[in-house]
């Protein structure tokens, strides 16, 4: 009987899974399921089962009629929250033991940097800087040393994200209403996403509600980046400075991981919702990123995290002289 490989990209609002040809490597069929939160949360255990467990299932009903009873042979799962070498990797690892019924040698369990890294680079050097809700920086050396950099959770470092963006634009537009800072049409426009009127005298005091709603969090202040990427298209110089603040910080993290891999002028992928869609921040990160580096430029990814999912499940399986 042929057998299969799978590829897991599990984010927070779905999870895709990719089935190959053991063998060949050749790519079948794909499937969709459930997000993922962090194992800490609450039902996290059972939600990262259940979106392997789901997506492996919608992948397998679009295998062609023959492969439905295939075998699966190995698996690699790429999740966000998973930390190379931590417990939660380990329970991640047992979680998917369990789902996908293979033993943990024919598993990896790891972040979904690390999957998107080996998309992007199969078998070179180079830096892949994501940029989402969240943002995170990991590359690797010709050697396979990897380090990462960033990625510690939108309380505590989130610069370069699109959440940073949104609070920052409506942390500026607070202190231009107290006159702490000068007026723009930033704060009128951030308003009216909100759906708050700028003219209203309770709008501050609104926004304070808001924002600390447990509904608002850091997907909250995202959904408010591509307003201010547009301002600062648009010429608004506090919107442009936002920006430029931002891309700094991803350029400080890809410079950071090069300088901790010792790599010269490395290819870089940009990666994440908000460097694929946000014009500004990226213009200014490719900009930023070439006088850090010495006239670096992007490159486009190999492939996307899911490839590298198999990748990963392909280095799981047994030699020749190790047998099936």
């Amino acid at each position: 009987m042929a057998e299969l490989i799978a590829g897991f990209d599990a984010g927070q609002t779905h999870t895709t899974c990719r089935l190959a040809d053991r063998d060949s490597g050749v790519t079948l069929a794909g499937g969709e399921g459930p997000g993922v939160s962090h194992l800490a949360a609450a039902a996290g255990p059972e939600k990262f089962a259940a979106a392997l467990r789901q997506s492996l299932a919608a992948a397998r009903q679009a295998l062609p009629a023959a492969r439905h009873r295939d075998r699966l042979a190995a698996a690699a799962v790429g999740a966000s929250g998973i930390e190379a070498g931590s417990a939660v990797q380990q329970e991640g690892l047992d979680l998917a033991a369990a789902a996908l019924a293979l033993p943990p040698q024919r598993l990896v369990v790891t972040g979904d940097e690390r999957t998107a890294l080996r998309g992007a680079f199969p078998n070179a050097a180079g830096i892949v800087v994501i940029s989402g809700t969240g943002t995170i920086a990991v590359g690797r050396d010709g050697r396979g040393r990897e380090h990462r950099c960033g990625g510690w959770g939108w309380l505590l470092d989130g610069a370069g994200s699109a959440m940073d963006i949104g609070r920052d634009g409506l942390a500026l537009s607070l202190r231009m209403v107290d006159g702490r800072e000068p007026v723009s049409r930033l704060g009128e426009a951030l308003w009216q996403a909100l759906e708050i009127d700028p003219l209203d005298p309770q709008g501050p005091q609104r926004i304070k509600g808001l924002v600390v709603d447990p509904g608002f969090g850091a997907a909250g202040f995202a959904r408010l980046a591509p307003v201010v990427d547009q301002l600062a298209e648009q010429g608004d110089a506090r919107a442009g400075a936002i920006l430029v603040q931002n891309a700094e910080a991803l350029a400080a993290m890809v410079a950071a991981v090069a300088a901790a891999l010792e790599l010269r002028c490395p290819p870089v992928c940009a990666l994440g919702g908000a460097l694929l869609h946000l014009g500004e921040l990226r213009r200014h990160f490719a900009d930023l990123l070439s006088r850090r580096l010495g006239g670096h430029a992007l490159v486009s990814p190999g492939g996307d995290a899911c490839q590298g999912a198999l990748q990963m499940a392909a280095d799981c399986l047994p030699g020749p002289a190790e047998g099936a």
